[in-house]
């Protein structure tokens, strides 16, 4: 980036982890928003809060959203070659850490999808390529929504995604999700008609919801088998939760996690810490073992 923040960025050299995805956290579970654009504001401790440049920048992309209407293209963002620089230093750490530690589904996904390593792909293209494999459609917000609004859409195939990336100063750190989680994490995982249907039942499972306890419960499910979710492919822990998908941090200390069998009645009451790599995961014995289970508990919810 040529514009340097007003202040220096401090304390954040200790949190390594890549991806936050908050949204299951932003608010009260118990408030009642029903709008996209009701917007989760940037916090004072972002990366990029005090550098009016990239505020400036983010508001430019959030501005495409907020003017996006359902059914119409999705408009591109005007990335800067800075900015495609970013994509390029994270693949560069991400792609070998996949390699390893992903799981088959979403290797076969990522295929299909075929990412440039070199610029950020615009969420049309990704779109129309998730539309013909799974039905998801992929469609912009302007940022952070609130948690019922990001999981009730997913009932109806409607993935709410982000388009800014993260600030240029923590290419390896954000404490939000941004464009390089929800299409390297989200985007792939949709490409993969089994998970797409899972997020389906998480959204259908939210609209039948009507207390916060509950939905409080059904967040934490979708955050330790959608975004940090593990399984055993010939008995090597793989990985097939977006927020460790799109981290190269958190997919090499996975494995030092403390590995629990996937019990989705537990996986529910267990607390977690966005904001540090996750000490716990629930590992499923394969893929099908965690697909049928839990694909079976959602229907029943």
């Amino acid at each position: 980036m040529t514009t340097e923040p007003d202040e220096p960025i401090t304390g954040k050299s200790s949190i390594l982890s890549d991806h936050v995805d908050v949204r299951m956290i932003a608010v009260d579970t118990d408030e009642v928003v029903a709008d996209r654009n009701t917007i989760v504001q940037l916090d004072p401790d972002h990366p990029g809060f005090r550098d009016r440049e990239y505020r400036k920048r983010r508001n430019q992309i959030a501005q495409l959203a907020l003017s996006y209407r359902p059914g119409q293209t999705i408009p591109d963002a005007p990335y800067t070659p800075d900015e495609h620089r970013v994509w390029q230093t994270i693949w560069t750490a991400l792609r070998p850490a996949q390699q390893q530690h992903a799981c088959a589904e979403y290797i076969s996904a990522l295929t299909r999808l075929s990412f440039a390593t070199d610029r950020i792909p615009q969420l049309r293209e990704v779109n129309e390529k998730v539309m013909a494999i799974s039905g998801f459609r992929l469609e912009p917000v302007a940022g952070l929504v609130q948690p019922r609004v990001f999981l009730e859409n997913l009932a109806d195939g409607v993935f709410l995604c982000t388009q800014y990336i993260r600030h240029y100063s923590t290419p390896l750190y954000t404490p939000e999700p941004d464009v390089v989680h929800e299409i390297v994490g989200h985007g792939v995982t949709l490409a993969s008609p089994r998970l797409a249907e899972l997020n389906r039942l998480f959204g259908q499972a939210v609209q039948r919801t009507g207390s916060a306890d509950a939905l409080e419960r059904l967040s934490r499910l979708y955050w330790f088998t959608i975004e940090f979710g593990v399984l055993r492919e010939e008995g090597v822990v793989k990985a097939f939760g977006t927020g460790l998908l799109s981290s190269a941090g958190e997919l090499e200390e996975m494995h030092d996690a403390e590995l629990r069998p996937l019990d989705l009645d537990d996986a529910m009451t267990c607390d977690y810490d966005p904001t540090h790599f996750q000490p716990i995961l629930f590992c499923a014995d394969s893929f099908a073992a965690m697909y049928k289970e839990l694909k079976e508990y959602l229907m029943k919810w």
